[in-house]
């Protein structure tokens, strides 16, 4: 098999690409901040649950694919808006959460 061939059946895009580079990215910077301030302990937030910083993260990337998809289904393209909405609601989850 060719090397650009072998994963044409995933319809890869740049956008695609882009994202699960995002997400690796998150993991990486998650450990390396986990490894130079270790103990971030749960802490209580204002939704009545104790999270780490773990899960802040999933909360955050879970939430933020909502807002998308509900843009998407609502609004269309172009994608600039829930970007911004998902990234105010990341620091609010990480924030107060």
């Amino acid at each position: 098999m060719e090397g650009a061939t072998f994963l044409h059946w995933m319809a890869w895009t740049w956008p695609t690409a882009a994202f699960f580079v995002f997400i690796f990215l998150c993991l990486v910077g998650m450990s390396v901040w986990e490894y130079y301030a270790p103990g971030g302990g749960p802490r209580h937030g204002i939704l009545g649950l104790d999270t780490t910083r773990g899960d802040r993260l999933f909360i955050s990337l879970l939430g933020s694919a909502f807002i998308f998809l509900a843009w998407l289904g609502l609004m269309g393209t172009p994608l600039w808006g829930p970007l911004v909405i998902s990234l105010a609601y990341a620091f609010a989850v990480f924030r107060w959460v």
